[in-house]
């Protein structure tokens, strides 16, 4: 009270050097080093203990260096904003699922399209997934819909993308941009590796297996089928 007129507040007191704090910024090189190598040929804290044991002489324990490397890797963690998603917008994916096609077990890729600010989507399956279904789908959803979306999210399916260009460039695919030129929506492709920018579909994709295609379907037609989807669409809205 005599040496501060004003409480000082806390104050650390110099730490004595820890056996790891050497060792740190040796660690840290190998770890950053580590994010150009595929995932299972990255270190490990064990891995890091038996280095720095081995090649360095370190002579502490297993757990300050586990410890280290958590801390680590959590302030190099790719952080993610949630995305914003305003009304009229959609995202666009294909899903598989087996379908019992009269008697036999057919793997049938399905169509979903979603406008994730109402939480509305669509889903349809065919026989194969090509420039003819791609259409189809989104006729079908337009319609059920009752409008054209003013933007719609892709990732790179070749069957819209014919060349992959730096950034968001993409060279567009003849049957692409005639689907295009007819509803006049904007496209978005997201980044390679980027599917999170279309989450909201992916998540859509997965919810319609699990509740509309669990048990595995047995029909004799698609069209009967892809009657039940969309009387299930409808259901969902409610």
């Amino acid at each position: 009270m005599l040496e501060h007129s004003q409480p000082p507040g806390y104050r650390r007191s110099d730490q004595p050097e820890r056996k790891i704090d050497p060792f740190r910024e040796w660690i840290r090189t190998v770890l950053d080093a580590d994010r150009s190598v595929p995932r299972k040929q990255r270190h490990t804290a064990k891995r890091l203990f038996e280095r720095l044991r081995d090649e360095r002489g370190y002579d502490g324990g297993y757990t300050v260096v586990k410890e280290l490397v958590a801390d680590f890797k959590a302030t190099k963690r790719e952080v993610f904003v949630p995305l914003s998603h305003p009304s009229g917008e959609a995202q666009v994916d294909f899903g598989h699922a087996l379908v019992n096609l009269n008697g036999t077990l057919t793997k049938c890729p399905f169509f979903v399209m979603t406008l994730p600010h109402s939480d509305a989507f669509f889903v349809q399956i065919f026989e194969r997934e090509c420039t003819e279904t791609f259409w189809e789908g989104h006729v079908r959803a337009f319609d059920y819909f009752g409008a054209v979306p003013s933007g719609i999210s892709y990732d790179n399916s070749t069957i819209a993308v014919s060349q992959m260009l730096t950034g968001r460039q993409r060279k567009l695919t003849d049957g692409f941009l005639q689907l295009q030129s007819h509803y006049l929506f904007k496209e978005h492709f997201c980044l390679a590796a980027r599917c999170n920018e279309k989450g909201v579909v992916e998540r859509i994709v997965g919810y319609s297996q699990e509740n509309f295609l669990v048990p595995v379907p047995q029909v004799s037609s698609l069209e009967e089928l892809n009657a039940r989807l969309n009387a299930s669409c409808r259901e969902d809205l409610k």
